[in-house]
């Protein structure tokens, strides 16, 4: 090789882990959810000075890959320098529009990403104890940055609205309603399989001093310092447009989420028509479950029907458990890569479900130490039966907890994107949605009321795509949000307002599922119909695995190329 020449792959892998050790150190969370070592003990850094640092380090790595000539780089290669680049960018935008003076309160506000981490910690001995602990210790420190933070913002004219506030302080109360030995923060101690050695009980017993001593008066005084918020800067109107640089907020958030150039009116146009062909759909399957012509009734009889609700939380998660393990003996025939991670099933407790959807998952851990969890609502009103099989394979195996443990095992992968799935909504929740639709070929909706079930999980994601441009573009009320999404869904009148209320809570992130939805049925029909006969669901999906998460027009390049390769060798193996 000239000593001229370039070696732009090189350039770039060194960029990459340049930027994974950056984001390490600037959001540790990532670090110990990818079970990366960190030279402290800090989970959070969201001080004014930390998010100016982190902003001029953005600029300063993105002039880098700007300079990078990635025009020779080969299909994966592309991808990195082009979510490389998208990340930093996604960095310095949501600085510019002072999105940490407005940091997200609900559902994923700061108390419930740490115990996000707690659920998702383990402890395998008792050095992992110790800094466990020491992490614990530093929570305090978080919440009253984060504090700062909304200060400095109110002191800019940003502002919630009051009942995002309200379903704030409900989750931190509720989390609050656990004894300090029963609380989330002693869990990993809990389930760890040396819990009895005396230096690891030790480090329990420390613990459970800083959960009652330190953590829990700091989360009282974050509930006390939200209700203050009430009094002294929130608004009755939802939208985020309602205040300073407000409609360059939503649009920084509506690129990010639905990684597309698309504007907030052509979203809620798109919803429009998605909600007018499922409504067709579920015509269609209401004369099956012998409601024709009254989709009306069959909804009314869906939502009061006492058959679908299971008798108590346990009996709602065993029928959960029971379904999974079903499910799981369909994978192999769709799935050519299967993680080595399980994962299990766990009731989210009374008080949090009240205000949280039916169901979430929880991934594992990078590092295997724990399994993935799905995490269905305590309340079984909450979720009937007929929504069971939908919300399996879209949070469990095929959707979200088997995805991410692949993408955790992608080594070839660069550790930021290997890692960084929570970055690309749109993909991981468009995955989990296509996982709903492929559940009709793995056969497990086995009556009209499962199938619409999934119906009605796939409408529930287009409403998102009104009800969300509607109160951040178009300036709807709450009550016109309940009311629109109540002509159209069973869901109960507490999930339909709490749902309201996390897109008031949370703009745009609604958005990305059911666009990304959209976009993995395009690429399944595209790849059907230029592969004919040698489809197959298994190497289609190890396609869209194998690429990790990505932007949709990433993953469009990724799967043209694997369909380029494809059709070359079909054509090869004819000649």
């Amino acid at each position: 090789m000239a000593a001229t020449e370039i070696n732009t792959p090189a350039l770039l892998a060194d960029l990459a882990e340049r930027y994974w050790r950056f984001e390490c150190h600037e959001i540790p969370l990532s670090a110990a959810l990818a079970g990366q070592a960190t030279n402290d003990a800090v989970l959070f850094r969201e001080s004014a000075a930390d998010h100016a640092r982190r902003d001029f380090g953005a600029g300063a790595l993105l002039a880098e890959v700007d300079a990078l000539d990635a025009a020779g780089l080969d299909a994966q290669g592309r991808a990195t320098h082009a979510l490389l680049r998208r990340e930093l960018m996604g960095l310095r935008e949501q600085y510019a529009v002072d999105a940490h003076l407005r940091p997200w309160l609900f559902p994923a506000g700061p108390d419930f990403t740490a115990v996000f981490w707690a659920n998702a910690s383990g402890v395998g001995d008792a050095a992992a104890a110790a800094q466990y602990v020491d992490r614990l210790a530093s929570l305090p420190a978080y919440l009253g940055d984060v504090q700062d933070n909304i200060e400095a913002g109110l002191a800019r004219g940003y502002r919630y609205p009051r009942v995002v506030l309200q379903s704030a302080i409900g989750n931190t109360r509720g989390t609050l309603a656990a004894a300090p030995e029963a609380s989330p923060w002693m869990g990993a101690f809990k389930r760890s399989a040396v819990a009895a050695q005396p230096a690891v009980k030790a480090q329990a017993d420390r613990a459970l001093v800083i959960v009652r001593e330190q953590l829990v008066p700091a989360l009282q005084r974050w509930a006390d310092f939200m209700s203050g918020l009430i009094e002294r800067g929130s608004r009755e109107t939802l939208s985020c447009i309602d205040g300073p640089a407000g409609a360059d907020y939503y649009r920084t958030w509506v690129r990010n989420f639905t990684s597309s150039e698309l504007d907030p009116e052509a979203v809620y146009a798109l919803g429009l028509t998605e909600v007018a062909r499922i409504g067709n759909e579920i015509e269609a399957v209401a004369v099956d479950a012998g409601f024709a012509g009254n989709v009306s009734g069959y909804r009314a009889f869906l939502a009061n029907a006492p058959e679908f609700i299971a008798a108590s939380s346990q009996a709602l998660r065993e029928s959960i458990e029971v379904l999974c393990k079903r499910i799981d003996r369909r994978i192999p025939d769709f799935f050519s890569r299967i993680p080595r991670i399980t994962y299990g099933v766990d009731s989210m407790s009374e008080a949090v479900s009240a205000r949280m959807p039916p169901a979430y998952a929880q991934p594992s851990p990078a590092d295997g130490s724990s399994a993935g969890v799905f995490w269905i609502s305590g309340l079984p009103s909450k979720a009937p039966s007929y929504l069971h099989p939908a919300l399996v394979v879209h949070e469990a195996w095929p959707g979200h907890l088997m995805h991410m443990a692949l993408l955790n095992e992608q080594q070839d992968l660069p550790a930021f994107r290997r890692y960084g799935a929570v970055k690309y909504t749109a993909c991981v929740e468009g995955w989990a949605l296509y996982c709903e639709t492929l559940g009709i070929e793995m056969g497990i909706y086995t009556t009209p009321h499962q199938q619409y079930g999934r119906l009605e999980m796939e409408l529930w994601r287009a409403v998102r795509l009104v009800v969300d441009t509607g109160i951040h573009w178009k300036g709807w009320s709450r009550q016109q949000a309940i009311d629109y999404m109540a002509s159209l869904l069973t869901l109960s009148r507490d999930t339909i307002e709490g749902e309201v209320d996390r897109y008031a809570a949370l703009p745009a992130q609604a958005l990305a599922y059911q666009i990304g939805n959209l976009k993995l049925r395009e690429l399944r029909q595209r790849a059907e119909t230029q592969l004919g006969g040698r489809f197959s669901h298994r190497a289609f999906h190890a396609a869209v695995m194998t690429a990790g998460a990505v932007t949709l027009p990433v993953l469009d390049d990724l799967v043209s190329d694997w369909l380029h390769h494809e059709l070359r060798g079909a054509a090869k193996h004819a000649a």
